[in-house]
């Protein structure tokens, strides 16, 4: 594809400036849940993904900056489960890919969202990269990975109202997803124990949607609630970020939100992790456990590399949060 040295210097510009806010569970847990699921690892490979760490949880969120440079990209992020179920189980669209296809079709199917399907193929690549011994696409692979995981985990991430724009709540993504994480972040405990081989990776990732879904009730009502609770003088204040000002939900309405979801940030945010861990895991044991730790620490990022697939400036490819 022909293009500019302005256009790609463009992008280059929108992968690096875009603001947290704009990102799914906000880029501080996205990389905080990657970062953590390396203690969750065996001892064969913890030293590897111990040295690579940094790596890790920068290029945690390489998935969402994608989002505003690749067509496609965002769909891979979050299933609409609530234009297709009115409530748990899920049981009207098929779990396998080609089954969803064929009895809804292609472009229903991608309109509403595809992460189960996404993590599936993730594994697979990066099954493949393990066993090709391939250090750069493992690394890749594995911090993408865990992006798309701890996307599935994620309540908001399973509805068409996804930043209450149909329910008159328009920002409660960034609340619920970044706000209350990077405030409440050093309350939580981590201790998920070890990662465990998942036998149908697939099922995981559906099992990991279902476990979203069904806490979307909640995460409206109770945000509905702080708000009336909150007088309006009180609810947001302006915090240094970036080295600018930024209006932000004030710490009142932030803990009264996040006390009357008791605990529901934290339970995603670990059932993330051990879900991240355990899908690595997963992929070296079905490479047939190669001795990634005698593999040397990666010293090029390679974030360009098969990673963003440089396209025509464009406004926005992704959904408005």
């Amino acid at each position: 594809m022909n293009f500019s040295k302005f256009q790609f210097g463009i992008c280059l510009f929108i992968f690096f400036a875009l603001p947290e806010k704009a990102a799914a569970w906000g880029f501080f847990a996205h990389k905080q849940i990657n970062r953590l699921a390396v203690f969750s690892l065996p001892e064969e490979m913890f030293g590897f993904y111990k040295r690579n760490i940094e790596y890790l949880s920068e290029h945690a969120v390489d998935p969402d900056k994608r989002r505003y440079l690749v067509e496609g990209e965002d769909v891979k992020h979050y299933i609409d489960i609530d234009h297709y179920e009115k409530a748990l189980p899920i049981d009207t669209i098929p779990m396998k890919y080609k089954d969803a296809i064929e009895m809804l079709g292609k472009d229903t199917i991608h309109a509403y969202g595809i992460v189960p399907w996404n993590i599936q193929w993730m594994m697979r690549k990066l099954t493949t990269a393990f066993e090709q011994h391939d250090v750069g696409r493992v690394l890749k692979l594995s911090a993408e990975l865990g992006h798309y995981a701890g996307d599935a985990h994620v309540p908001l991430h399973t509805t068409e109202n996804y930043n209450g724009q149909m329910s008159g709540q328009h920002g409660i993504h960034g609340f619920f997803e970044s706000r209350l994480p990077e405030l409440f972040f050093d309350t939580y405990t981590f201790f998920v124990g070890k990662a465990n081989y998942i036998e149908n990776p697939l099922a995981s990732a559906w099992q990991a949607v279902s476990g979203s879904f069904f806490y979307v009730p909640m995460v409206f009502a109770t945000e509905k609630l702080v708000q009336t609770e909150t007088p309006e003088d009180q609810k947001f204040g302006y915090e240094q970020k970036n080295n600018s000002s930024q209006k932000v939900y004030s710490k009142r309405i932030s803990t009264a939100y996040h006390q009357k979801l008791e605990g529901i940030v934290e339970q995603r945010m670990q059932a993330a992790v051990m879900a991240v861990a355990s899908y690595w895991y997963t992929a070296w044991v079905d490479a047939g456990q190669p001795k990634i730790d005698q593999w040397n620490l990666l010293e090029t990022p390679l974030f360009l590399q098969d990673s963003i697939e440089i396209a025509p400036v464009k406004p926005f490819f992704g959904r408005e949060e």
